[in-house]
């Protein structure tokens, strides 16, 4: 950022191939600052237009930014390092949003807000204009992703895919953005409301896309699954513990069955039912350990912040504990494999009854990989936690 510019407000607009439609929305952002008398600067991230789109935005006064590394993410990242402005706003090149609404994004920053989203679903206030959003994003692929968010980041958004935005230039600069794609847009809003940001939401309208030239760079399907890749990846809490705990608890059912001697109708349960229990418990004990290391990582890495619950759960899991709570699992899963052992030898190591020796040898052999997991993930854990020493730690070595 340049300091002592003047500029309060840059307009960011990513940019490939966007000919049809760019004079507009450059004509538009300018107009719409010179009116509200805001001291502000467009700025057009170019991505490798082949079109002449760079000549369009010069001529008409924005600032152009050659971006080469592809990708929406590079995209505007490289548009929003080049920004001199206290605040940023960003939007499609492709007519689709009216820039000619900047003002009410300018006013809600200007109350102190760290993010403005925009919001095009009546279910915010807004408005979709017919012809302006596939009817499959609309009803479905929207709605669905809005909520996800809702309830797995608590982000508070009716419109987690609106791409016109406005927020404090410092702020993104402590988000530490890490997708280059289009996933850029929903990290940007999942990590503001993992860290606190005070997100406000206005409504605007969606008008139909403009371009003539090309389709749409958004592909429905390709683009859902990399949405719903990223929040996976961003929510160790439904990707792994979730799905881990509710298979341990399916395993823990098994066990009960079988050590209680259920019968349900005409199934009995006996060591087969052991195996799938074993099964389910050693899947879910693995995914619950996925969780704890991704958590590990992400909060070592500034992915997302160290909560209380996290904190709390660090404080009870160490390298030390983990080794005990390890062994004692192992050596609890020995004595059970001792006594199966020596139940064979009483019969001279001879044929047994595998429906009851299996129901000694089955549960030793969980509890040792349990165990053994448990000690390694330990270690693992704690390379994982490691921190790296901070600016000012290596600044004072070195002086």
């Amino acid at each position: 950022m340049n300091e002592g510019t003047g500029i309060e407000l840059s307009v960011v607009m990513p940019c490939l191939n966007e000919r049809d439609t760019l004079a507009t929305c450059v004509g538009k952002a300018l107009e719409a600052l010179k009116r509200r008398g805001i001291r502000g600067e467009v700025i057009v991230a170019d991505n490798g237009s082949v079109d002449g789109s760079q000549e369009i935005a010069r001529s008409l006064g924005a600032r152009v930014v050659d971006v080469a590394a592809r990708g929406y993410g590079n995209a505007l990242r490289g548009g929003i390092s080049a920004a001199h402005g206290r605040w940023v706003l960003m939007g499609d090149a492709d007519d689709s949003y009216d820039f000619t609404v900047i003002g009410d994004f300018y006013d809600r920053l200007k109350e102190g807000h760290d993010l403005v989203q925009g919001c095009r679903l009546p279910r915010g206030g807004g408005t979709v204009l017919p012809g302006a959003m596939p009817l499959l994003h609309r009803w479905w692929g929207n709605p669905m992703f809005t909520r996800m968010a809702n309830i797995w980041f608590k982000v508070p958004v009716s419109d987690v895919y609106c791409g016109m935005r406005a927020f404090k230039r410092d702020f993104y600069n402590q988000l530490d953005l890490r997708c280059t794609g289009m996933e850029f847009a929903t990290e940007m809003l999942i990590k503001a409301s993992l860290f606190g940001a005070d997100i406000a939401e206005i409504p605007i309208t969606l008008h139909p896309d403009g371009r003539i030239a090309h389709a749409p760079h958004l592909r429905t399907f390709r683009d859902g699954w990399r949405t719903l890749r990223f929040f996976l990846l961003y929510s160790p809490r439904w990707l792994f513990l979730i799905p881990g705990l509710l298979l341990m608890l399916l395993g823990a059912v098994g066990y009960w069955l079988v050590l209680s001697r259920s019968v349900i109708g005409p199934m009995h349960f006996d060591a087969h039912t052991l195996l799938f229990a074993s099964l389910f418990i050693i899947m879910g004990y693995q995914a619950v350990l996925f969780a704890v290391s991704a958590w590990t990582f992400a909060t070592a890495e500034g992915l997302m912040p160290m909560t209380t619950g996290l904190k709390r759960g660090f404080a009870l899991i160490d390298l030390e504990k983990g080794i005990i709570a390890g062994v004692l699992a192992m050596a609890a899963g020995v004595v059970l494999l001792v006594h199966a052992i020596l139940t064979w030898r009483a019969v001279n190591f001879g044929s047994l009854d595998y429906s009851q020796t299996m129901r000694w040898v089955i549960p030793g052999v969980t509890l040792m990989a349990l165990g053994f997991q448990t000690v390694l993930s330990s270690f693992f854990l704690s390379v994982l936690g490691m921190q790296r020493p901070t600016r000012e730690v290596l600044r004072s070595v070195h002086e």
